[in-house]
């Protein structure tokens, strides 16, 4: 799980941000659990982080770039494949998460609206050093992604796995996360 951002426009850490009185992470880390994965948080060691029962690893401090974490993260994983979630994400779900870790493609993400969503996707070993030189090249996340030809997984689907505009939301300003938190509220109805 990648939690490496400074939530600049959040105002505040996505992290610990409060969502229906539990911190944002907890969310996407319950749905890792709950598809029996391993859950692994990545962040920066400034990152604020709320107390956590799983493994931590330290993403470099330079550059600020969201493949900072992947590469980190791959790096640990020692030849296995990896499902990354962002930590803002709290409607992804732990049926999407397995079957992203099952399917066999070596790259895989989900594309919603006509945009990849590289930071929900299935990572393998084989990509990390195309994405060690696209990070020490500066090389922004989408074209680094597109230029791998990854799996584009449909909005069709998705769709057997939940609404795939809600699936892939993030949470990025406080407007996300009152709308995140109504949509918490609806869902509890």
């Amino acid at each position: 799980m990648l939690a490496g951002g400074q939530g600049s426009r959040l105002g505040e850490a996505k992290a610990t941000a409060e969502l229906g009185g539990r911190p944002l992470i907890s969310y996407p880390l319950a749905a890792v659990e709950e598809a029996g994965l391993e859950p692994i948080v990545v962040a920066k060691r400034s990152s604020e982080l709320p107390p956590l029962d799983c493994q931590v690893i330290h993403e470099p401090n330079r550059p600020q770039h969201p493949l900072c974490g992947i590469v980190a993260a791959l790096g640990h994983a020692q030849r296995r494949p990896l499902v990354v979630v962002g930590c803002d994400m709290p409607f992804a779900n732990a049926r999407l998460l397995g079957w992203l870790g099952s399917i066999p493609e070596r790259l895989a993400m989900p594309a919603v609206a006509g945009r990849l969503q590289p930071l929900l996707a299935r990572y393998d070993q084989a990509l990390l050093p195309a994405l060690e030189a696209a990070l020490e090249g500066a090389e922004p996340l989408r074209r680094t992604i597109e230029s791998l030809r990854p799996r584009a997984i449909p909005e069709a689907d998705l769709a057997r796995f939940g609404d795939p505009r809600l699936l892939c939301f993030n949470v990025n300003t406080p407007a996300d996360l009152k709308r995140a938190e109504e949509l918490l509220e609806s869902a509890a109805r």
